[in-house]
């Protein structure tokens, strides 16, 4: 990544916050030189990083071999993170900084007990680690009791307003009673994927025959994220929102100046390069009314843009939600149990 001019802007004269969005040691250092501050991972950003580059890892001096199946794959996360959070611990004393995020077992996004227990074993990594539990009924269930026991912690694989905002009073809650205790909260981070929901609504909106523009699609996620700010702001939720999955320079530009926590990919950030100045905040920039119109004939999409528009019971069986987990499973955490 060469000298980034948006993002050093970005990160130099407004409140968002840019978290490298790879496992990569290579890239990270780019990200740092252009403004970021932390970092995002999950397991098939984990897969990538250690097949592609294992000897960044000394993976046979520093993996128990007789380790297999999901106590591997946990080792690996670990392993990672950790050093990833080393990297990033000069940041702590910054806004949003000295952050890395490890995610939990994405194959148990129902199972509490499991997803508390690995969620304790990631805390006890580092001061920076962030543990990743899914936006799930139950998942949200562990992400409060995470934030009621101080830990940094992200509610993932989230796509639609009523997860973040499901995941801001959690946090809230948890953070509560957390201070009631005499301990210190932690971060909180509501992700919402506005790619992935961009990806899942242009499937829909094929299917169903929608009225809704290839140009519509791609401000589903936008649209989404903004209300959520908006809400977020009213209800001065602690918690920070975080765009992710982006899938375009739209996905950063137009949420820019906003006080959120930024999960940039590398090649996102890429894409960012060459825009040209005067650079300016559209986060106050509203969706058009027409496009919010011809994308609502998809009940999918008002499922994702309303506030009540689907119970925590319903979060594990949205569209979005099944086909990241599957992903996460199939690509990442999966393959990290077998690694040779």
């Amino acid at each position: 990544m060469a000298a980034n001019n948006y993002l050093r802007w970005l990160t130099g004269n407004t409140d968002s916050v840019y978290w490298n969005d790879s496992a990569s040691l290579h890239e990270l250092d780019a990200a740092i030189a252009n403004g970021a501050v932390g970092a995002t991972t999950n397991p098939f950003l984990i897969n990538n990083a250690v097949r592609n580059c294992p000897e960044d890892w000394a993976i046979p001096e520093n993996l128990d071999k007789e380790l297999n199946g999901d106590d591997k794959a946990e080792a690996l996360t670990r392993l990672v993170t950790s050093a990833i959070a080393g990297i990033l611990n000069k940041f702590s004393g910054k806004p949003g900084g000295g952050f890395c995020c490890a995610q939990v077992n994405p194959n148990k996004p129902g199972d509490e007990k499991v997803m508390l227990e690995q969620a304790c074993r990631y805390a006890a990594i580092a001061d920076g680690i962030v543990v990743k539990v899914p936006a799930t009924y139950t998942g949200l269930k562990v992400y409060e009791e995470c934030a009621s026991r101080g830990f940094n912690v992200a509610a993932t694989v989230s796509f639609t307003v009523p997860q973040v905002l499901a995941a801001g009073a959690a946090f809230e809650r948890g953070r509560k009673k957390a201070e009631a205790n005499g301990i210190e909260p932690g971060i909180g981070v509501a992700v919402l994927m506005t790619g992935r929901l961009d990806d899942y609504l242009r499937d829909v909106a094929r299917d169903s025959g929608s009225a809704a523009t290839e140009e519509d699609i791609r401000q589903s996620g936008l649209a989404a994220i903004k209300r959520a700010y908006g809400i977020f702001e009213e209800r001065g939720y602690k918690c920070k929102l975080m765009p992710a999955a982006g899938r375009g320079p739209y996905h950063v530009t137009e949420l820019a100046g906003a006080d959120m926590i930024m999960s940039i990919a590398p090649k996102i950030a890429e894409t960012l390069e060459d825009l040209c100045e005067p650079f300016e905040s559209r986060i106050n920039k509203p969706i058009p009314a027409d496009v919010i119109k011809r994308l609502s004939d998809m009940p999918e999409f008002i499922k994702a843009y309303e506030p009540d528009g689907m119970s925590a019971e319903e979060f594990i069986t949205y569209g979005a939600t099944n086909r990241t987990l599957a992903q996460f499973c199939l690509t990442g955490w999966d393959k990290l149990k077998t690694m040779a």
